[in-house]
């Protein structure tokens, strides 16, 4: 019996050691696929325009026409040819602004140092530097999603750098979130280098079409995102790793600033779409809207997060109604519109 046991047990050992190496195998096969597609997204995708750095930190920025300054801060898992395709960016420059879109750290080609917890609050910390050096005085910031939390920190922390905000399909106030489990892994320690630098990226990959259909729902992907937008570089380790660790920032995010939005000195418009299946446009836009003394609230009916692609020019009227309450002594005036 003891000799039937001792085979019945080494057998098993073999199992065992024989599924571990081709799990490795696996992973290494894995990496090897994840690092010629991040290499090829690299060069099909090259940078569309300049770079500053700040804080050791470098950022890729594009420019576009003259006038007034508004500074474009992206949402999660996006990057500046996501502002570009929707036209917003040049709808904004033919009415005499100075647009600038910034690729946030780890997103398109902007670094991310690691060591430091990239919160909204460290990544707005590098503005104020990237504007002294492009010669920007208190811009105009309008964020989309994650960016809207970017630029709510800056102006809370640094009132004196922006003249306005135009706030787009943001989170600002702390919800449960699904998603945050869910895309949490690759940011995890040790273990989110591993699945980011393996199988995240392939996963990523399948669930892409889906989770982009669902962005832009109940609309239909715009068949200019579909063609131009590079998922290639949405879906390399770096930005995976990017957008889970910015992921797992929001809710604490959210709680260290919602009890100051009603300290805002600025005006702000406020941009939502009524459905919107990525955030909650009434718990979160309506409630920021009553809590913000002065503050404009537009609704775009029919339209889900991507209210910049649904209709630029409607979404650029928001920073000139900025635009035309940023002075001293005038008054600011409020309006919904479309309000379901």
């Amino acid at each position: 019996m003891a000799h039937k046991t001792g085979r019945y047990a080494l057998s098993a050992g073999s199992t065992a050691g024989g599924l571990g190496a081709l799990g490795a195998i696996a992973m290494v096969g894995a990496a090897l696929i994840v690092h010629r597609q991040a290499e090829k997204a690299e060069k099909a995708y090259p940078a569309k325009g300049a770079f500053v750095t700040a804080a050791g930190v470098r950022l890729h920025y594009v420019e576009q026409g003259k006038g007034r300054p508004v500074v474009f801060l992206h949402g999660n898992g996006m990057m500046v040819e996501d502002l570009l395709i929707s036209g917003v960016l040049a709808s904004a420059a033919e009415r005499s602004y100075r647009v600038i879109a910034i690729d946030r750290p780890g997103f398109g080609h902007s670094g991310r140092p690691r060591g430091k917890a990239w919160t909204a609050a460290a990544q707005a910390e590098l503005l104020p530097g990237v504007f002294a050096q492009l010669g920007i005085e208190r811009p105009i910031v309008v964020g989309h999603s994650m960016g809207t939390m970017v630029a709510l920190a800056l102006a809370l922390n640094y009132p004196d750098q922006v003249s306005g905000l135009v706030l787009a399909s943001g989170y600002y106030y702390p919800t449960a979130r699904a998603d945050v489990a869910l895309v949490s892994p690759p940011a995890t320690p040790i273990l989110g280098d591993l699945l980011c630098y393996t199988v995240a990226p392939l996963v990523a990959e399948a669930m892409a079409p889906r989770m982009i259909t669902k962005m832009f729902s109940p609309r239909v992907v715009p068949a200019r995102f579909e063609s131009q937008f590079p998922v290639g570089l949405m879906l390399r380790p770096s930005q995976i790793r990017a957008a889970s660790k910015d992921a797992t920032h929001m809710i604490p995010d959210a709680y260290a600033m919602q009890d100051r939005y009603a300290t805002l000195s600025c005006p702000v418009a406020i941009i939502a779409g009524d459905a919107d299946e990525v955030v909650d446009q009434r718990a979160q836009a309506h409630r920021l809207y009553d809590e913000v003394p002065g503050s404009m609230l537009d609704v775009f009916a029919g339209t889900g997060h991507m209210t910049h692609h649904a209709d630029p020019a409607r979404f650029v009227r928001a920073i000139d109604f900025v635009r035309g309450t940023d002075q001293p002594g005038v008054a600011i005036s409020s309006r919904v519109a479309d309000a379901a």
